[in-house]
Order: structure tokens, then C-alpha cells, then sequence
């Protein structure tokens, strides 16, 4: 026999609206409370009726995921985590590439694409926090860089102090001309941005001025991208003998020409990159790369998004939610006896 709602609050001793805000994932359920109706819902293998649910709540049970490159492991990655985190919500997403491009940002925003969803998760790359939640038709989480200003739930790591502690890595392993890759000045993401400005912290925390010849501008964050970068740090007359690359993609493509130029690494060039996508634990050398937790900005947004979806007329301000992130040194820059 199919359990229902008022079932498992009978035996949890708790009311039917409790027991809707626990298998909603509301925040608004006490731990202690969230974890004993859990345990009754496991035990009499309760399974909502999500076709129900959302024909009473007015809703579609589809929540957007609007990322620039899927082709990008990070962004990939990601992708899969915010599903997995869905599916637990018994939430459908639904995933958008927008290459950054501001007319697909809006669209998307706009509801104007074609997708029905009740909220969406976005990576913006080109219009500003005031546009994007003008634009706004439905609940909306950012992602990544640019700040939200106070005027959306905005989750990401810190990324100019994880980049600092990237840059004091290598300079802490001896290394003085440490070059960056990365920089943007041809976009308005902020990712480039907050990423040299903690370059530049390390580098003037240990007494070293930024040099403009080791801080090298690319077209894209690709593999690419970090090789011609490389090449280019390699014609110089005064080489790096350090690198940290905005990008593990990056980072791979920089590694890939300086062994390629007979560089040893780490002995002859340390190198460090951004993301930890799981490339980087397979190259030769490993890469030491900044492993933000994309599983809690996943888990975290989503938890956002169905906040102000099941609570719509909430007074609660913004957020702006920071994530952990951890430098994983591997050998691309151990350092050498």
C-alpha cells in the first residue's frame, strides 16, 4: 500500500506541512526534525508524486543550469554534480550553453528560449548583476565570479585569495619570476580579474614587484590557449622559472609545450592551475592545481534555488555564499632537492 504524507507524519509525531517542507528540501525544517522524518520516510518507502506536486504547486519540477562551455571539464563536472543534487529534489535539469554571449544570457533569463523551468543556475560571463535580475523572470542563483552585488543568491569561491595561496606556493618553493597566464582584459567575467589580482598579492607579500612581460593576456581559457602562452614566456629572453595558469586547461597546455621544449618539470619549470578537474590528477607530472568543493556549490545553489522557489515571497536578503576550496600540491611543483 502507497504511504502517504499524513502517514508519516502520524509516526514521526510531526505536522503534514513538516513532512511536505522535508521531501521539498525546504531550509525551514530544524536538522534534528529533518533527520527523524527522514528516517520514516525510508521506512515506509514513501515516493512523492512529483507529477502531483507540481500541478498543485503550479510548477514544472524543471530548474535551468545555464553554464558558458560545456565542453569545459570544470563547467562539465559541475554539470554532473548539480544533476546528482537535483535528482535527490526529484528536480529535472535542465542544461544551457551560452558561450558567454549576452543575448543567450538574456534569453535564458527571459524565459524567452523555449524552457519552461521554475528556477535557474547560471554562470554569467557578459551582463551585469542589475541587468541579469531585471531581466529575471523566475528564481535565480549565480555562479562563479561575478558578483551578485546583493541582488541574487550568488555562490563561489574565493578566488582572489585562492589564488594568492597558488602564487606563495611556488614562490615558497624558491621560485622568484613566476609568470601568470590567464589574463582577460577582453571580457567582463571577473574570473581573470580577481585571479591576477592574488597573483599580484603574493608576488608584493614576498617583495617582488609584478612584471607585465610575465603576465600573459589569452583568448580563451583552453588548452590551446596555455600552450601558445607558453611559447610565448618561452621566446623571452628572461624565462619564467614558475607558471600559475588561471585554468587547469590551461595549465595542461603549458605543461604540454614546455616538456615539448625539453623543460624538466618541476626541476626546470614549477607549474600550478585552477580548478581541479580530474585531468590535471592524470597528467605527467600531476598537476598541483586549486580544487574549489564543486560538490557544495552545487549543493548550495540548489539549495537556493528551492528556497525561493517554494518560499517566493521570502524577505530574506540575498546571499552571498562562499565555498571552501584546497590547494592539492602534486609534483608539477614539489619541490626540487
Amino acid at each position: 500500500m502507497t504511504s502517504r504524507l499524513k502517514d508519516v507524519a502520524a509516526r514521526a509525531g510531526v505536522s503534514i506541512r513538516t513532512v511536505s517542507n522535508v521531501v521539498s528540501g525546504s531550509a525551514h525544517v530544524a536538522e534534528d526534525t529533518r533527520v527523524k522524518v527522514q528516517r520514516v520516510l525510508d521506512e515506509l518507502g514513501y515516493r512523492p508524486n512529483q507529477a502531483a506536486r507540481n500541478l498543485r504547486g503550479g510548477r514544472t519540477g524543471l530548474v535551468g543550469l545555464a553554464i558558458p562551455e560545456l565542453h569545459s571539464p570544470y563547467f562539465a563536472e559541475l554539470a554532473a554534480l548539480v544533476v546528482e543534487s537535483a535528482a535527490q529534489r526529484s528536480w529535472t535539469v535542465v542544461i544551457d550553453q551560452t558561450h558567454g554571449d549576452p543575448d543567450a544570457e538574456r534569453r535564458l533569463l527571459e524565459g524567452t528560449g523555449g524552457r519552461l523551468v521554475d528556477g535557474l543556475i547560471i554562470s554569467p560571463w557578459s551582463i551585469s548583476p542589475e541587468e541579469l535580475t531585471a531581466c529575471a523572470r523566475v528564481p535565480v542563483v549565480l555562479l562563479g565570479e561575478r558578483a551578485s552585488q546583493g541582488l541574487a543568491d550568488h555562490v563561489a569561491v574565493d578566488n582572489t585569495l585562492a589564488a594568492k595561496e597558488a602564487t606563495a606556493h611556488l614562490l615558497s618553493t624558491g621560485h622568484r619570476r613566476v609568470a601568470a597566464i590567464g589574463l582577460q582584459p577582453h571580457l567582463g567575467n571577473g574570473t581573470a580579474r580577481q585571479r591576477l589580482e592574488g597573483y599580484r598579492n603574493a608576488l608584493r607579500a614576498a617583495g617582488i614587484g609584478p612584471d607585465p612581460a610575465l603576465e600573459k593576456p589569452v583568448t580563451a581559457l583552453h588548452r590551446k590557449d596555455g600552450a601558445e602562452a607558453m611559447t610565448a614566456l618561452l621566446r623571452q629572453e628572461a624565462r619564467p622559472d614558475a607558471v600559475f595558469a588561471f585554468t587547469d586547461e590551461l595549465a595542461l597546455g603549458a605543461l604540454h609545450m614546455a616538456i615539448s621544449s625539453g623543460l624538466r618539470v618541476p626541476e626546470d619549470l614549477a607549474l600550478v592551475g585552477f580548478d581541479g578537474i580530474e585531468d590535471a590528477r592524470y597528467a605527467n607530472p600531476a598537476l598541483t592545481t586549486v580544487v574549489p568543493d564543486k560538490r557544495q556549490i552545487a549543493e548550495r545553489a540548489l539549495q537556493c534555488l528551492a528556497d525561493r522557489i517554494h518560499s517566493p515571497a521570502t524577505t530574506v536578503p540575498p546571499l552571498d555564499i562562499v565555498v571552501p576550496h584546497a590547494l592539492e600540491v602534486r609534483a608539477s611543483s614539489a619541490r626540487v632537492p
